[in-house]
């Protein structure tokens, strides 16, 4: 049997594949079927002339997601999907689908995610989880290229790292248990022993959030490495993201246009360096304070708003032209078509309308951000919207930074943690930092955070034994399979996603 993503070698020649089907239209004795196996997609031409009248039946009577072995001529078609189509010859019905319940009509999201077990068979499902495969490759490709060594932390932990307040409780027999927050604290006891490590697993917190950034249980990559400040951390940080991005957009193009998404975005990931702004200097751009290629944050969300509304307005009048020519009478095929295009001009009025309504609240949230607090969500936006590549920020007030991590001698108010903010909205996509050597300063940082100390003692072990500079950082798969994707929820970037008020399928 040949995959589909295989046909590019097999052009001009028969071959045999096999699927499922997800689409089917007639057309003057031709049927037309959308096959997918996998691999990939391909347009399947049955003609009448060309099979018996029991395969033509067959093909005719075919429903979506019905499963098919056929044999067929591969045919070169760059308007179809991977440049190929099949020419059918022979077609077996292998197992019928009788009311598949997600059609190509518009079903609400409730109702995609009760059937997320058939949704992800959908074009757009494969084509991100195809991603994100192709950017676990990349993760791993670069950190071994790097001379790191891959290893694994628990999942039960007896203590919090990132809060307590985002614990999942359990019982690990008698003992009182937690699904882990984080591989990081681990992951320095194995720096110390290997040098330079990774880890790669989930990771859980309990937060009560519904936000298209917010799952309750997500997978993170976190390096850790031995002798490193945070510059090198910065500078490695930089490299990564810049690694990965760049093999994805080489090995991923058709699932990339599949997406629509627009990979202009991505054009200066390797060529410019990440924007570094400490702290102070990011809260002045918030507020609009400082400016950036002779424009501030403020002024650049308002002509971003002009030119909005103007958008809104372009849709509006094409769509009165074009209801104006349906009304003046025209052909089925004619007025079908120009329907279509209503329906997504209005489909895009209701986006803009969502991003013009955003707008007036960022500008406001920014105005009155106050200094010394964490960045929310529009923060971040407003952020990125000055910049086309992922920021650096770096030198947080130590109040709103993890225990461990480590203070300025210049500066103790400041700890030398490092957040990456991803352009277009997309928000926090790596945190990380240079971590605690001080022993006493870490011990009480632990005391200060209400945390057991009993639990901490291994982990203040390595302050006594050798202890050296070190850093490390996290970066959250499904929050940067959404930004590479351009999609809007991170619900859409792992298989079976796990959020508040969702534990099914």
């Amino acid at each position: 049997m040949i995959q589909i993503k295989d046909f590019k070698d097999f052009d001009g020649k028969t071959v045999e594949t096999q699927g499922w089907v997800t689409n089917r239209r007639s057309s003057k004795g031709l049927e037309f079927l959308i096959l997918r196996d996998g691999s990939g997609f391909a347009q399947c031409i049955v003609n009448k002339d060309d099979v018996s009248e029991d395969i033509f039946n067959t093909a005719s009577k075919l429903t979506q997601e019905s499963s098919v072995k056929i044999k067929g001529n591969v045919v070169k078609d760059e308007k179809q999907t991977g440049g190929y189509e099949l020419h059918v010859t022979e077609l077996e019905l292998i197992g019928t689908s009788v009311d598949y319940p997600i059609s190509n009509k518009e079903h609400g999201i409730e109702f995609l995610m009760d059937h997320r077990h058939l949704w992800l068979r959908s074009r757009r499902q494969w084509a991100i989880l195809k991603i994100r495969n192709r950017l676990i490759f990349a993760v791993h490709n670069f950190f071994q290229k790097e001379g790191f060594v891959q290893t694994d932390s628990p999942i039960f932990t007896p203590n919090a790292a990132e809060g307590s307040t985002t614990l999942f409780a359990s019982k690990y027999y008698d003992d009182d248990a937690y699904l882990a927050q984080t591989g990081q604290l681990y992951g320095e006891a194995m720096a110390m022993a290997m040098g330079k490590i990774y880890t790669f697993g989930p990771t859980f917190r309990a937060e009560k959030s519904k936000t298209r950034r917010h799952l309750s249980e997500f997978w993170m990559i976190e390096p850790e490495m031995a002798f490193y400040d945070n510059e090198m951390n910065m500078d490695l940080i930089e490299s990564f993201i810049k690694y990965i991005v760049s093999d994805v957009m080489n090995n991923c193009k058709t699932e990339l246009e599949m997406l629509e998404r627009d990979t202009t975005v991505f054009k200066n990931i390797t060529s410019e360096a990440f924007p570094r702004l400490t702290y102070d200097e990011a809260v002045d751009i918030i507020k609009g304070k400082k400016k950036i290629n002779g424009n501030t944050s403020i002024e650049v969300l308002e002509a971003d708003l002009a030119d909005i509304k103007n958008q809104i307005d372009d849709c509006k009048e094409e769509i009165a032209e074009k209801e104006k020519i349906i009304a003046a009478g025209v052909k089925k095929g004619k007025r079908n078509f120009l329907q279509n295009r209503i329906d997504t001009l209005k489909n895009d009025i209701h986006k803009l309308e969502i991003k013009a309504g955003n707008i007036p609240k960022w500008i406001e949230s920014a105005a009155n951000f106050e200094y010394g607090n964490d960045f929310g969500g529009s923060d971040e936006t407003v952020i990125t919207r000055m910049f086309d590549v992922p920021v650096m920020v770096y030198n947080w007030p130590h109040q709103i930074k993890a225990f461990y991590m480590k203070r300025d001698a210049a500066s103790p108010e400041l700890a030398k943690g490092v957040d990456v903010l991803a352009p277009e909205g997309y928000g926090e996509i790596v945190g990380g930092g240079e971590r605690e050597t001080d022993l006493n300063l870490l011990s009480g940082k632990i005391e200060e955070h209400k945390l057991p100390m009993k639990e901490f003692e291994w982990y203040l072990d390595l302050r006594k034994y050798g202890s050296v500079p070190h850093a490390g950082f996290g970066l959250g798969l499904e929050r940067t399979v959404a930004w590479i994707c351009g999609t809007q929820h991170i619900r859409e970037t792992i298989p079976f996603p796990r959020y508040y008020g969702r534990l099914r399928p």
